[in-house]
């Protein structure tokens, strides 16, 4: 592997921008024998001490201080294309002509506003300006779902040349580079890995050949529906196309790690997750073996499994010396996961309300905080909901706000006032870019918009804040101009008064 590039630092004219600090603390090794069980997380009801002294509180009230960089017309754009991705037929698109019709709509209005551009020139220079007010990017080339080998060769080269460009971009600009595994491997062969990997669940002596390590990917609470019935072998042709997904992530995962860029590796639906979750883990194995992880792999805490898989995978990384990275995510694929196990009958994977998957996110998230302060893993919490209790967490660490180790995550253009308070707070934020061809990337996000429906629908909290700072920009410009005008009519009384002596 070629040596680690140093990257110039470079801090932002307003100097809003946390410090980007390295953590000094070693990997620590575990010598437990076993996986925790799911229960060994910790509870979200226990208490947090108090903010340290001298930080600033998390404020998501004080508008005038979350928008003091935005100007009003942004915020008019902004408040105008929530409502537009909030509105329910645009959610709901039953047929291609009313797709198409939305798309082309899109294209002159909210694509701008969610996406960083059509190529990564033009999502660098979308960065900029994130940088410039105090936040961190990560670019997501926006593609997925390769269907053969020279499709996945062409998206790795769009990856490589995002990475190969954030290099010549300002230290911590960039906070991670992103990529999806069905990008770069045909998703077929990740349905075909996913069985295996889940009738050897099933079946501990179906052990597969090619397997490079053993690290849990499912466990007892995950779903094993979607394979009925044994499945068979990998043939010669797919075993070496496997192969070459590993070449290609392995390719990927090293030249973040020459230029010092870490790597989130999106999750999606249950069938194919499995061989997603293998081909991190294998990353993970290679490049993660100093004080802090290159790959981070993505839970989802929709998911009723989520839990033990994530305490069974950072007990067997800390057995490796391997350092986890972990993104904590809701979840995307609620009615696809759904449709999918009522039409076979069974109990959907996911949690029966979003109460449940909000305390199973937090309960997740506690528990790689914890990890996390011991120097043994590093998270990123992508939420677009307010999470005090974990911003209290890192406080009762004592792990500083700044630490590299914990980082926040929205979307471009989704929850600005919690990204902005959380700045003001001190902490590590980012948004997520997505970029590429406007054909490929709003069908992209109008399928997140379809089956994340909660994401855009809950983005009421963002439009309140924006109409609340609206209206108090208003009101302040109807006083000065009522100040302004009694100040005028006072000053042309006075010239009219005479000042001299009477006839």
């Amino acid at each position: 592997m070629a040596m680690a590039m140093k990257r110039r630092v470079f801090l932002p004219s307003k100097q809003l921008l946390p410090r980007f600090i390295t953590s000094s603390t070693a990997s620590s090794s575990s010598s437990s024998s076993s996986p925790p069980a799911a229960a060994e997380l910790p509870q979200t009801g226990r208490s947090c001490a108090p903010p340290v002294t001298g930080e600033r509180a998390l404020d998501l009230h004080d508008t005038e201080k979350l928008f003091a960089s935005t100007p009003s017309g942004a915020l008019l754009r902004s408040l105008v294309n929530l409502k537009i991705m909030a509105w329910e037929p645009v959610v709901d698109l039953r047929s291609a002509a009313a797709r198409a019709v939305v798309v082309a709509a899109l294209k002159a209005t909210a694509y701008r506003h969610f996406c960083a551009g059509e190529n990564v020139e033009e999502a660098c220079k979308t960065l900029q300006g994130l940088w410039d007010d105090g936040l961190q990017g990560i670019l997501d080339y926006g593609m997925e779902d390769a269907e053969d080998n020279a499709g996945c060769d062409a998206n790795l080269a769009e990856f490589l040349k995002t990475v190969e460009m954030t290099s010549r971009l300002p230290i911590s600009s960039v906070s991670f580079a992103c990529v999806k595994i069905t990008a770069i491997c045909p998703v077929s062969l990740l349905e075909r890995v996913s069985d295996l990997l889940r009738w050897e669940q099933k079946d501990p002596a179906a052990a597969a050949p090619w397997r490079r390590h053993q690290f849990p990917v499912l466990c007892d609470a995950s779903p094993l529906y979607h394979t009925p019935s044994v499945p068979a072998p990998l043939t010669p042709a797919e075993e070496r196309d496997l192969e070459q997904a590993h070449r290609r992530l392995a390719e990927l995962c090293g030249r973040c790690a020459d230029v010092n860029l870490p790597l989130l590796v999106d999750a999606e639906y249950t069938s194919v997750q499995p061989a997603i979750d293998y081909l991190a883990y294998d990353g993970a194995a290679r490049f993660n073996r100093g004080p802090t992880p290159i790959v981070y792999t993505t839970v989802q805490a929709y998911l009723k499994d989520s839990k033990e898989r994530l305490a069974m995978a950072t007990a067997a990384a800390e057995k490796e010396g391997i350092t986890m990275g972990f993104k904590l995510v809701r979840g995307a694929y609620m009615t696809r996961e759904v449709k999918l196990a009522t039409s076979l009958g069974v109990a959907p994977p996911i949690h029966r309300s979003i109460q449940e998957t909000h305390r199973c996110y937090n309960t997740c998230a506690l528990f790689m905080l914890e990890k996390a302060a011991h120097g043994g893993a590093a998270v990123v919490l992508a939420t677009h909901n307010s999470r005090k209790v974990a911003a209290a967490k890192v406080d009762e660490l004592r792990m500083g706000r700044g630490n590299e180790r914990v980082q926040f995550a929205q979307l471009k253009g989704m929850a600005e006032g919690l990204s902005l308070g959380l700045r003001n707070a001190g902490f590590n934020v980012s948004k997520y870019l997505a970029f590429g061809q406007v054909d490929k990337v709003i069908p992209y996000l109008l399928r997140r918009a379809e089956e994340n429906r909660g994401l855009l629908s809950a983005s009421s909290m963002d439009r309140d804040l924006i109409w609340k700072e609206l209206k108090r920009r208003l009101t302040d410009a109807v006083l000065e101009m009522i100040v302004l005008s009694l100040f005028l009519s006072l000053s042309i009384l006075n010239v009219k008064s005479p000042t001299g002596p009477g006839p």
